[in-house]
Parts: C-alpha cells; structure tokens; sequence
C-alpha cells in the first residue's frame, strides 16, 4: 500500500515519535523512508552582522546534517531503505518545502511529528503540520506525543474521565487523506 514514506525532522522528541511509526509502517509495508530537514536561512538575514548571520546558518546546516544523519541511522538499524535530504530555503513556511518533496519524490504517505499547539500559540507560530494536511496531493499521518492528561471520549458523559491505557508511545490524530479538493477524515 505504501512504498515511499516521507518523514520530516527537525530533531524534536515529536519528530522522533514521527521517524518510529514510520520504521513500523515501513517494515509492514516493505517501504522506502525518505527523512527530510528543512534549514530556512532567512531567519537569520535580519541580523546587522553579516559574519555573525553567516556562522549561525553554517551552524543550523550543522545541526540539520546531525540531525538527519539520527534518524537515517534509526530507520537504517531497523532494516529499512533510507535516504535523507538536508533542504536549504529563503523564507515560507517549512510545510511548504514538506508538500513540495512529497510531490516531488512521489511520496504515498508523509508520517509527522506535530507539537499539537492550540489556539494563539498556533495563531503566532503557526502549523507545519496543518499546512501540510490542507496542501498535499498524498495522506497524512500525524503523531503527537502521548499526554499525561485525562481525556474524554465519545462513549463517556463528560463528566466521567479516563487515562489511555495504551503502551504506545504516541498519540495519533486524525489522519486525513485527500479526496477531490476536500479532506476526509479517519
């Protein structure tokens, strides 16, 4: 079903739980793991100090090599094809470099991390993830970490409350696939 998983990192604890499902997903499916990281130099061009705006990109191209180079080992040690891609960008959101690998390799699956940020922390910063989900051509499955706070769920009041029992961890969230120019969700 899959043959190409695209996984982005950016070596957070979120982006790991990413890289494993991935390495579960493509063991399962006998799948090539693409890892992806994106360095977006223009964070830094507003700096006055061009030596000092220069050796701080240097040191993010760094850390994205270090970066990729953790998770294709992990992918590697589990036996599954892997490449990785260190992407260099002026400027646009890190989903939009996301999106256009995927079409560009041919991605069946992009599996990612996602911080899960609510309301005005997502307003100001953003969402990759989002991003991602309402501008590719290919399903999504995002991971965000497992929370230590109760949840409800549909088959409870809401006055009744529960801890996931599940070993896994990560918590997945509604994956959402592409269906003519709307999105279907699982």
């Amino acid at each position: 079903m899959y043959s190409s998983i695209l996984v982005p990192v950016d070596g957070s604890a979120t982006a790991a739980l990413g890289v494993a499902e991935a390495i579960k997903l493509a063991k399962n499916q006998d799948a090539t793991v693409r890892v992806i990281h994106i360095v977006n130099e223009l964070i830094v061009m507003g700096s006055n100090d061009a030596a000092y705006g220069l050796a701080l990109v240097e040191s993010l191209r760094q850390n994205g090599k270090t970066v990729l180079k953790d998770a294709e080992a992990l992918v590697s040690a589990a036996g599954i094809k892997v490449d990785s891609i260190l992407i260099e960008a002026m400027g646009d959101h890190a989903g939009h470099f996301i999106v256009q690998q995927a079409k560009e390799w041919n991605a069946d699956l992009i599996v990612m991390g996602t911080h899960g940020r609510r309301r005005l922390r997502r307003m100001v910063m953003g969402s990759d993830a989002e991003f991602v989900v309402r501008n590719t051509p290919v399903p999504v499955l995002l991971i965000r970490p497992a929370t230590e706070h109760p949840q409800k769920t549909e088959h409870e009041g809401d006055d009744r409350e529960h801890r996931s029992l599940s070993t896994s961890p990560f918590t997945p969230c509604r994956s959402m696939s592409p269906v003519g120019s709307d999105y279907v969700g699982s």
